[in-house]
């Protein structure tokens, strides 16, 4: 696992101390090695974290010849039979990793090699003689690559830290990609808050030929054809895919222990790899002691059952400080606004402790629908039934209770539901996962961009099942949230995370279930609880799904109180000329004073104006110049 970082100096003047400037911003997610390779048109430089080969796997790597030159960041699991091929093919060998073989793969069969990868990864490669140089991402989009164009160069890293350090990019706000952040407490698609700074997208790659840029898209998830199998047979042929991926996904030359949060989904992890470890296993967890949403037992239960070495970290405000926020935030890189950021932070330097590499049940949620949020998209088409003013006078009572200091209490849950059900339905969906409505966003935000925010909504079909909105969260919460939020935590203490649901086998299995293997009355993740009912215990199997999160709520309210306040006050808001102050201000006051529940909200907003302040963003210069041409209706 590593950090890999370029740019093309075609345009631009030949600075050759700029690529370690951009190497040492991510030293964090390889601290084993370190190393650059330039010549007159481009620069690379990675940063790498041993696995695989310790003792070699230099980078950046390149051919005999020098014509081909990689920079790799992840894990290919199918390496060991790639190589086996292409030593059919006549290629030799220097080390045992991984990157090696995608050097010699991308050789032999250029960038139909992509294909052939099963795992992790973000990397570029350049081919000297065709003055090439080809970008490519995993299908799932765990690892990332972001990247900017200057003329005709190109500028890209894992991080935006390896692109800011280049004093040509203009830091300044994105505001289409901003009004999305406030929506769904994360950017969606190629995007970022930066403006002019991208994402490639999962299952795409992207060659630059003398400043001549084009995307591909090399991999996609196709809807079911034909009758699906049985529910049995689905049953095991799950089996064998979860046993074939888990056993691919512990091969590692370092220690590798697993996340456990006591939930079917980690469980599930934690059973196959017990049975295919050939060590016994580290587990790692993170408890709440004495808050509702504690899972300590159940975890406890589950470690004692597979006889693992367990870890685990309780969070309370003495551990979770302000600090602590601070350190957070830098290393988010782009701003998250999911609070769970918080536990997985801590989960990482738990588990850096005592193991390089863990796995986790990332994905699970959105293949087989564990969100509690599908079953209130199935209720709220039944509530539409009545009529719209007898459910906003239901919002208006139930906007009467006092606010609790629950992590995610019933007055949250019941007003979050009723406001859902005066909106759209496809709003709605991403607004049970979100923070601010549509006019909510009206009313905080000083200039309205909203048609990135209207044309990820059209991708999710006006009529259809409960499938539309998992192909919508795989396709968009999966990687621009989820996994962002674990790769930049995870490496920000040096640990490689691996997702063992997301094989991409997996990922196209789930794509052939109808969507009663997935949810059936109120059962969530159908599928897997049958997978798992002569495995697991039943009191795991029936549990309700908790979420790794922090009581935000309470906390704002609390300890962390002075830290947002003195990050969101009036004068940086003011300063930054993106916000209402007034309606920031009137939404302090009233979670303050517990009037409403608005923690969600503003940890949005706190991880916004730390990174801010953090990399000094402007706002846009010309506010009016961005203003929308047109818009796409919903």
């Amino acid at each position: 696992m590593c950090g890999i970082a370029g740019f093309t100096h075609v345009d631009g003047t030949f600075l050759p101390a700029r690529i370690h400037q951009a190497v040492a911003s991510i030293i964090h997610r390889g601290p084993d090695h370190q190393g650059v390779w330039q010549d007159p048109t481009i620069s690379l430089g990675a940063t790498r974290l041993g696995v695989i080969d310790i003792g070699a796997g230099a980078q950046p790597i390149s051919s005999e010849d020098n014509d081909y030159t990689l920079i790799f960041n992840g894990e290919i699991y199918n390496h060991a039979e790639l190589r086996r091929e292409l030593e059919r093919h006549g290629h030799t060998f220097r080390t045992s990793c991984d990157t090696e073989v995608v050097l010699r793969a991308f050789i032999h069969w250029d960038t139909a090699c992509i294909e052939k990868l099963r795992g992790m990864f973000g990397f570029a490669i350049w081919c000297r003689a065709r003055r090439r140089l080809v970008l490519a991402r995993d299908r799932m989009g765990i690892k990332p690559l972001y990247y900017a164009c200057r003329g005709r160069d190109l500028y890209f890293g894992s991080e935006l830290k390896a692109i800011f350090c280049h004093p040509e990019i203009s830091r300044s706000i994105d505001l289409n990609s901003l009004n999305t952040y406030l929506g769904l407490n994360y950017v969606a698609g190629s995007r970022t808050l930066a403006e002019g700074i991208v994402k490639l997208k999962p299952g795409h790659f992207l060659t630059w030929h003398d400043g001549e840029i084009s995307s591909h898209r090399y991999w996609q998830v196709f809807p079911p054809n034909g009758a699906p199998p049985s529910l049995e047979d689905s049953v095991t042929q799950l089996d064998h895919l979860l046993t074939q991926s888990i056993k691919e996904h512990l091969a590692a030359d370092v220690p590798v222990g697993v996340w456990l949060s006591g939930g079917i989904d980690s469980s599930t992890i934690l059973h196959y790899a017990s049975q295919h470890s050939a060590t016994r296993l580290n587990t790692f967890s993170i408890t709440f002691n004495g808050r509702e949403f504690n899972e300590a037992s159940s975890i406890r239960e589950m470690a004692s059952r597979y006889s693992t070495e367990h870890h685990e970290l309780d969070l309370s405000p003495a551990t979770v400080t302000p600090d602590s926020i601070t350190d957070l935030a830098y290393y988010s890189d782009e701003p998250n606004a999911d609070a769970g950021a918080v536990p997985v932070w801590h989960l990482s330097r738990l588990s850096a402790q005592k193991v390089t590499v863990a796995l986790s049940g990332e994905g699970a949620d959105e293949l087989f629908g564990g969100y509690i949020t599908y079953l209130a998209d199935t209720y709220a088409r039944r509530a539409r039934l009545l009529p719209r003013s007898l459910r906003r006078l239901a919002l208006q009572s139930a906007g009467r209770f006092r606010a609790s200091n629950k992590k995610i209490g019933l007055d949250y849950k019941l007003q979050r539901f009723l406001h859902g059900t005066l909106l759209d339905e496809r709003h709605s969906h991403v607004f049970w996962n979100g923070t601010f409505s549509p006019e909510q966003r009206r009313d905080l935000l000083l200039s309205q961009h909203h048609s990135h925010m209207l044309k990820l909504l059209a991708t999710i079909p006006p009529s259809g099942d409960i499938r539309r909105f998992m192909a919508f969260d795989q396709a968009y919460f999966l990687p621009d949230n989820l996994l962002v939020k674990v790769d930049r935590m995870s490496m920000a203490h040096s640990l490689e995370v691996r997702p063992a649901f997301l094989d991409h086998r997996i990922v196209e299995f789930a794509a052939t279930l109808p969507a009663n293997y997935a949810i059936q009355g109120r059962t969530l993740k159908r599928l897997l609880r049958r997978l798992m009912k002569d495995k697991l215990p039943q009191n795991i199997l029936a549990k309700k799904k908790q979420g790794l999160d922090i009581p935000v709520h309470d906390w704002l309210r609390g300890h962390l109180k002075p830290l947002l306040m003195d990050t969101l006050n009036q004068k940086t808001v003011e300063e930054s000329g993106l916000l209402s102050w007034p309606y920031i201000q009137s939404i302090l006051d009233q979670h303050m004073q517990r009037r409403a529940n608005y923690g969600y909200h503003l940890w949005g907003m706190l991880m916004l104006f730390l990174w801010i302040r953090q990399w000094k963003i402007q706002p846009a210069l010309d506010i009016q110049a961005f203003e929308e041409s047109s818009t796409v209706s919903v």
